[in-house]
């Protein structure tokens, strides 16, 4: 490898048509089967896929539901979790993870993240704590992230929430398929939730997402949300819920691609690994916790005048992203919250430095040396 390429032909940044040349026709005929019962509203496949997700992540109950969002929106109704109430978040995340605490009336308070991993800072967590308490708010909940495919600090998030009587929401929108110590992203936490955006490691083809608990009560209520606060019946209101179910299709899609998931995060993780052995010392690559594995749902880097280097990897057809250019403290939405007192310095060195590089399991190795040259070419180290 040497120099930025001369070649412009574009790159995927996720490539889901390679994906779905290796399904070949089995989505087509998973779809086709729902379309001849035509039960296109919680059909058989959606309870297939709840047993199936509940299995592979080792916990008692899934339900599935619209989105991502929509599965953190339910996780604080079923808890009850509303006005007064305070809910410690990373500002480093994507909207949804401090929308839906501000959609149930609840206070979203922004604590700090770690450097290296971008997960949340347990360090941080006190702090955030003392300023929820300061803004009048009492602290009911934390949300942690795991961002880009690896778990977060649970062993001492968990110890935190134990010691103030939080309920831990564990946010594996990114990384179910992930472990920490063993355990899978959706069964840490009090409740976990994950989203099937089709750019995740396990997608649909549209929206949906799922809530994992090991609590039967929960689970119930859970089930109830989903369908507009039901009882006995969809006319028999007992609470007030949501319009929060995954189409029938959406549930047939993901239990193929479920089938083939192991695999494709094994592949996932030998993408990434030739990416950590070819710019380790370019720039700064990701660091994965011994205790954790990573589903790699981003592969982000690290560097210095970060939009120089994203055009000149644009301008050699190497697509790039940013997650996130501006933490949430600071976006219109979220400035007024409460922030912890000890300040969210690294967040915003972070949303200045980050860029991800195109990831998925279908990532040759000559594409991938086209990109490793562009990068190298794009911080001065071509040659």
């Amino acid at each position: 490898m040497s120099g930025v390429p001369t070649t412009t032909e574009p790159i995927a940044f996720i490539d889901l048509a390679a994906q779905q040349a290796r399904l070949g026709d089995r989505v087509e005929a998973a779809i086709h089967r729902v379309l001849e019962h035509g039960r296109f509203i919680l059909g058989p496949e959606v309870a297939d896929l709840e047993a199936q997700l509940a299995a592979y992540a080792g916990v008692r109950h899934v339900v599935t539901c619209a989105s991502g969002t929509d599965a953190l929106l339910m996780a604080l109704l079923a808890r009850g979790i509303g006005s007064g109430d305070a809910v410690i978040v990373p500002t480093f995340t994507f909207a949804a993870t401090a929308e839906v605490v501000a959609l149930v009336g609840a206070t979203p308070v922004f604590a700090d993240v770690l450097a290296d991993t971008c997960n949340i800072d347990p360090a941080k967590l006190p702090a955030a704590l003392h300023a929820a308490r300061g803004a009048g708010v009492t602290p009911r909940a934390v949300i942690a992230v795991d961002l880009y495919g690896q778990p977060a600090e649970y062993d001492e998030i968990e110890a935190f929430c134990a010691e103030y009587d939080l309920w831990l929401v564990a946010d594996a929108a990114q990384s179910f398929g992930a472990t920490w110590r063993g355990r899978k992203a959706g069964a840490i936490g009090d409740v976990a939730c994950t989203s099937f955006f089709p750019a995740k490691p396990l997608g649909c083809y549209g929206d949906g997402g799922a809530i994992f608990t090991d609590d039967e009560e929960l689970a119930g209520v859970l089930r109830s949300l989903r369908v507009h606060g039901q009882g006995a019946n969809k006319y028999d209101n007992v609470r007030v819920g949501l319009n929060g179910r995954l189409d029938t299709i959406q549930a047939a899609v993901l239990l193929e691609k479920l089938a083939i998931f192991g695999e494709e995060v094994a592949a996932r993780d030998r993408v990434a690994q030739r990416y950590i052995n070819a710019l380790t010392g370019i720039v700064d690559v990701p660091s994965v916790r011994t205790e954790a594995t990573t589903v790699w749902a981003q592969f982000t880097v690290t560097v210095d005048d970060r939009d120089e280097v994203a055009a000149a990897l644009d301008d050699a057809g190497v697509p790039t992203a940013v997650y996130y250019p501006v933490p949430l403290h600071q976006q219109p939405a979220y400035v007024s919250y409460p922030t912890a007192s000890d300040g969210l310095a690294v967040s915003e060195r972070l949303a200045t430095r980050v860029l991800s590089l195109p990831m998925h399991p279908y990532l040759d190795t000559d594409t991938q040396d086209r990109i490793v040259d562009a990068v190298r070419g794009a911080v001065g180290h071509g040659g």
